[in-house]
């Protein structure tokens, strides 16, 4: 489908573009939320921010675009889901002292 953009009035190309700008808005919320779906609130993850070493902490929660992040050292970072990698839980980890509740499925 081609657009002959020469035939629009002004006003029909401001709201073409004002279209064209919320079209790409939503392709990249699809994008990020596709990409949180990977996660889950409680994963163990790592990042690396510009100019610093890498971050390991913990995903409490989803925004529209990023997630939050509470490190080790109890700093709040929205991260974008992309530069996210989880951190594979040792085996035998024993959760107690920590404040995770485990259910258990009926």
């Amino acid at each position: 489908m081609t657009i002959d953009i020469d035939q629009l009035s002004k006003a029909e190309l401001i709201d073409l573009n004002h279209r064209i700008v919320e079209r790409l808005r939503f392709l990249d919320q699809m994008r990020a939320h596709v990409e949180m779906l990977d996660f889950k609130i409680g994963d163990q993850v790592t990042f690396q921010p510009p100019g610093q070493g890498p971050l390991e902490g913990m995903l409490t929660r989803y925004n529209k675009k990023t997630v939050t992040v509470i490190t080790d050292t109890g700093q709040r970072w929205n991260v974008s889901p992309t530069l996210l990698r989880k951190i594979k839980p040792v085996k035998g980890t024993n959760t107690a002292g920590s404040n995770v509740v485990m259910l258990n499925k009926c």
